[in-house]
């Protein structure tokens, strides 16, 4: 292929995978499988190499940056990003309403409402269609450049779409939020690897666009919908309606429910329909968006220094509870970092009782004057995770306590250190019982080294009598050892040591897993497993060449080559192989019959634990999620499924019970 053939070739790639991107991630109609789209992307990143001068900074191939920033540098945005001013209360609504008329004198106008998502605000500039930057709100007159970052994220065309006229210039004003599933299982990522949880999806969204490694940011559950403009030209739009459906065909993504109001009246009923729909959406909203229909009303309505008056925002108060804090005790982590968590009266929140809150760390409980014996306010975060989130000063009587952070840790007495550029405190001592206990359960995790009747009592006992130290220190237990500790029977002995004799034979993934290594959690490290044959080549890989592999950035490639590098894992890797431990890849290049297919698993199947149910999905070459969406395969239900069979039928996702399962993966009940 010559270079004007290879160019004619890349335009039609390039046309064909924004129109597939745009159909799958804005319209929800995918026309093509996950399989075909990744041939003709394959196709476009082949040319692009073989022909650089043709590539390109709107290539679908250019989503996900190559070098991590070294700084953001400011960005102006063309016309201010203003902020909304709030209301709190149907009054205030009114009174919004009341300006309006008396700023109109008399002038006919009607209201659009939007939900109010909780998320990052954003500026996207299109020039000739294209997306040349991208920007925080900042001051409101200058903000970051995160072009690049914004880049990563799907729902975000690099190109608009060409079906209608495309205005010469579009700042398209919107917001980046994280999903509620993807909040959900990016923190028991973290957990899994000992990372601080993040405190809510909108934090998450947040701190996610000020990475400095787009590769990292690529990895984040994001997504963006647009619901304004800021610079416009070659275009006009008399209504705010007009131009969401404008947008919309440009291939952006808008809100996707809005109401047309044509009283303050119907606009106080769809305040109270939206709130009745909060849980439905994917992300979370915070209240509504009241605006002026009518855009030729924008600029005698004006604005104040912060605030357009032509839009108000409605906050719904949140769920909240009061209760005493009772204490602030300070949990050791897998990887020695020192987490306080307040001791509640139990109180009843959002459908639970609630009886501990993590407070994150200790900048927080003094940002927030947290005391010890407060009355404190509790809510839930992105209404799953309880958080401590005011106190209620009033009732303080003198009695309360300044919470300070452990001058040792509170385990093992070792030192307590905090690390350049970190809010965290960590025990640095690596034999601290805490870590090793909660080392101890991860290793043995089901998702990891699945040891059968090792659970947390038997652990407790094994670190506290010294008989286990490491984790390959399990493999040279005797049931005799095992049988003389409390509440253990021979048979039980019998059973665990059966159960960590099991352990030998697991993949090396779930060993890889089992480690521990800083953000690598079960996704990465089967990634790693298709790579290295075996634990040596691993260790043996320095950071260059672990961060060509897809989804390895720089951090986690630093983590896996300090991991190895250090001495006493080099020896505990020695010991495993001295027990027996397999260390060797025992999956080979996975059959095609489920490439490219995508399923979620959902309630309880009688023949499958889900775990081996992931298995036999992996060994096919499909993948496991953990979110229905219109980008699944199939949903697997099992006995008393979740919501996501609902969503499945809502969506028209394939639904398989156990025998369709077991019928597709070609096996037999």
């Amino acid at each position: 292929m010559n270079l004007s053939e290879a160019k004619k070739r890349v335009i039609e790639l390039r046309e064909s995978l924004e129109r597939h991107n745009r159909l799958y991630y804005v319209l929800n109609k995918p026309e093509i499988t996950d399989r075909d789209y990744d041939r003709l992307y394959a196709e476009l990143e082949q040319l692009e190499k073989q022909f650089p001068e043709l590539l390109a900074p709107d290539s679908p191939t250019q989503r996900v940056g190559g070098e991590p920033l070294k700084e953001f540098r400011q960005i102006r945005h063309a016309i201010p990003m203003m902020s909304l001013a709030n209301t709190y209360s149907r009054a205030e609504i009114i009174d919004f309403h009341d300006r309006i008329k008396k700023l109109l004198a008399g002038e006919k106008f009607s209201y659009v409402l939007e939900p109010k998502i909780d998320g990052a605000a954003v500026s996207l500039r299109y020039e000739g269609g294209r997306l040349v930057s991208g920007g925080t709100r900042g001051d409101g007159a200058t903000g970051d450049d995160i072009t690049t970052n914004l880049r990563t994220i799907k729902s975000i065309p690099l190109r608009l779409a060409a079906g209608g006229k495309l205005p010469p210039v579009l700042e398209a004003r919107g917001e980046v939020f994280m999903t509620r599933e993807g909040f959900l299982a990016l923190n028991r990522e973290r957990e899994s690897k000992g990372l601080e949880l993040f405190a809510n999806p909108r934090n998450a969204a947040a701190g996610s666009l000020k990475l400095l490694d787009p590769r990292e940011v690529a990895g984040r559950p994001l997504d963006a919908v647009i619901y304004g403009v800021g610079e416009l030209e070659g275009i006009e739009f008399e209504t705010h309606e007009e131009l969401l459906v404008a947008l919309k065909s440009f291939g952006l993504k808008i809100p996707p429910k809005h109401w047309n109001c044509d009283s303050i009246e119907a606009a106080l009923g769809a305040l109270d329909e939206l709130k009745s729909m909060k849980g439905k959406f994917s992300f979370e909203i915070d209240g509504g968006v009241l605006k002026v229909n009518e855009r030729k009303y924008y600029n005698k309505l004006g604005a104040t220094a912060k605030s357009p008056r032509w839009a108000a925002a409605f906050k719904y108060e949140p769920e909240r509870a009061e209760t005493a804090l009772k204490n602030i005790t300070v949990q050791v982590g897998r990887t020695g970092v020192l987490t306080p968590v307040a001791e509640l009266e139990p109180v009843f929140l959002a459908g639970s009782t609630i009886n501990r809150a993590t407070l994150h760390n200790a900048e927080e409980i003094q940002r927030k004057d947290i005391c010890i014996g407060d009355r404190v306010f509790i809510e839930k975060a992105g209404e799953v995770i309880p958080e401590v989130v005011g106190v209620n000063k009033a009732a303080r009587n003198g009695n309360e306590r300044v919470f300070a952070m452990p001058k040792k840790c509170p385990v093992c007495g070792g030192e307590i250190t905090r690390r350049e550029g970190e809010v965290a405190f960590r025990c640095e001592n690596l034999q601290c019982p805490a870590q090793l206990k909660r080392w101890l359960r991860h290793f043995a995790a089901r998702g990891a080294m699945d040891i059968e009747g090792l659970g947390e009592a038997i652990i407790d006992q094994l670190v506290d009598q010294k008989m286990v130290e490491n984790p390959a220190d399990l493999y040279a237990l005797t049931a005799d050892k095992i049988a003389a500790l409390e509440r253990m029977a021979d048979k039980s002995a019998s059973n665990l040591m059966a159960g960590i004799e099991d352990s030998k034979k697991r993949d090396l993934w779930r060993l890889i897993f089992a480690l521990g290594i800083r953000q690598v959690g079960s996704k990465m490290a089967q990634t790693l497993e298709t790579r290295f044959a075996d634990l040596d080549e691993l260790m043996s890989a320095d950071a260059q060449e672990l961060e060509t592999i897809h989804d390895i950035g720089p951090v986690a490639a630093a983590n896996i080559v300090a991991f190895f590098e250090s001495n006493r894992n080099r020896q505990l890797i020695s010991l495993l192989k001295k027990a027996g431990v397999n260390c060797r890849a025992l999956f080979q290049a996975p059959q095609a019959k489920l490439a490219g297919k995508t399923f979620v698993l959902t309630g309880t199947l009688s023949r499958h634990s889900r775990l081996e149910a992931e298995e036999i999905i992996r060994k096919l070459g499909g993948r496991t999620a953990s979110a229905v969406s219109i980008k699944t395969s199939y949903v697997v239900a099992g006995a008393e499924p979740g919501s996501k069979l609902a969503k499945a039928k809502e969506l028209g996702v394939p639904v398989l019970d156990e025998p369709g399962f077991e019928a597709l993966m070609g096996k037999k009940a």
